[in-house]
């Protein structure tokens, strides 16, 4: 009897156990996982102005070295180093009074080589009429005409050498022969120049216009032709200097020269612009970035960097349709600005790119788009 009554209190216990289980199973059960939220920028269709960034080195338009044309000893420094001349002011002065010496001994000389000449002018001139009487032999007569032409080019020696020592001394004084900034002095007062050869003094630079030198590869040049109207001349772009703190230089400049060949070494080919410089903001020697126009790209789109993934496929951005799903759509890049990809693809005006949040989400789930504070529409 007792037997009896245990098995029934272990099956009615079994059927409370069972029926508690079968409660308690939907409440742990979990629910449907909800969509993840992410933040979304709306993609806006735009003409999308394309550059091209290089760096390129600074370098005066004129560089002039002055130089000693004749010896003697420096006897002033007139103009004040760094600061800018205007061409043909005085820089140097060389003591003059040994060409002057030079210049006077040059005029006696040629007084006395005119009047040599005068003489034997009036000599050969008597001797013609005495030959026409035949009182003088042709041999005297000779002799006398030969004198007078020696004579005549004595005094055009005399005339050359008096013009050089005028020009040396002229040279005594030297002078900027261009506009531009002048460096330091590299004589003083004292020194001895133009002995063995023509000593450097200084040096002036022209850098209003400067001149930006930089490389390009084939490829980036033949891009940069392919912009460069119908004749495709890239002289005919603007160039932007870029300063240090990212902010573009006042005036635009533009390409002047391109080279003909390409570096075997390099592969790359050297470009010049040219940049107004009125101010002398620049310098040369200068590291500068240049941003050269390519033009516009029509039906392009801005997005931020965050937006932009990458696969073995290529670039895609993740987009959230009007249903909540998440779409990929391939892009094609265009290069960048401070800090949007330029891009183009199967984007549409107002989609609804993924900018934060690309982790929780993949092609083909659901997610809840917010859009970011910075979307503009």
């Amino acid at each position: 009897m007792k037997s009896s009554r245990l098995v029934y209190l272990l099956l009615c216990a079994t059927a409370v156990f069972t029926v508690s289980c079968s409660k308690a199973t939907p409440q742990n059960t979990p629910t449907a996982a909800a969509a993840p939220e992410v933040t979304v920028i709306k993609a806006h269709e735009a003409s999308v102005p394309l550059t091209m960034d290089v760096v390129g080195r600074l370098a005066a338009t004129r560089v002039s070295e002055v130089r000693a044309r004749v010896a003697g000893i420096v006897m002033q420094r007139v103009y004040r180093e760094g600061t800018d001349v205007k061409a043909g002011e005085i820089l140097f002065q060389i003591d003059p009074a040994p060409l002057q010496a030079e210049v006077h001994a040059q005029e006696a000389t040629l007084v006395k080589a005119q009047a040599d000449a005068a003489n034997a002018a009036l000599t050969a001139k008597r001797y013609r009429e005495l030959a026409t009487k035949n009182l003088l032999s042709s041999q005297d007569l000779d002799s006398a005409l030969a004198t007078e032409r020696t004579t005549a080019a004595a005094v055009k020696v005399a005339q050359a050498n008096l013009e050089k020592a005028r020009l040396d001394l002229s040279y005594a004084t030297v002078t900027a022969p261009i506009a531009g900034r002048a460096g330091r002095a590299l004589v003083t007062e004292g020194a001895l120049v133009g002995q063995d050869s023509a000593t450097q003094l200084t040096s002036i630079e022209q850098i209003d216009p400067v001149y930006v030198n930089f490389s390009l590869s084939v490829s980036q040049l033949q891009q940069l032709r392919g912009t460069g109207g119908q004749a495709g001349r890239p002289q005919e772009l603007p160039v932007e200097v870029m300063l240090a703190d990212g902010t573009p230089y006042a005036h635009a400049g533009k390409l002047d020269f391109s080279d003909s060949a390409a570096d075997p070494g390099t592969g790359t080919v050297s470009l010049r612009a040219v940049v107004a410089n009125p101010d002398h903001l620049l310098l040369p020697g200068m590291f500068v970035s240049l941003r050269l126009s390519l033009g516009k790209l029509e039906h392009a789109f801005k997005l931020p960097q965050a937006t932009l993934s990458r696969d073995t496929k290529g670039a895609y951005l993740l987009v959230v349709d009007e249903a909540g799903k998440v779409v990929q759509k391939r892009v094609t890049t265009h290069g960048m600005t401070l800090t949007d990809w330029i891009v183009t693809g199967s984007l549409a005006e107002g989609d609804q790119v993924i900018l934060d949040g690309l982790q929780k989400v993949k092609p083909g789930g659901e997610a809840k788009a917010v859009v970011a504070a910075t979307s503009e529409g």
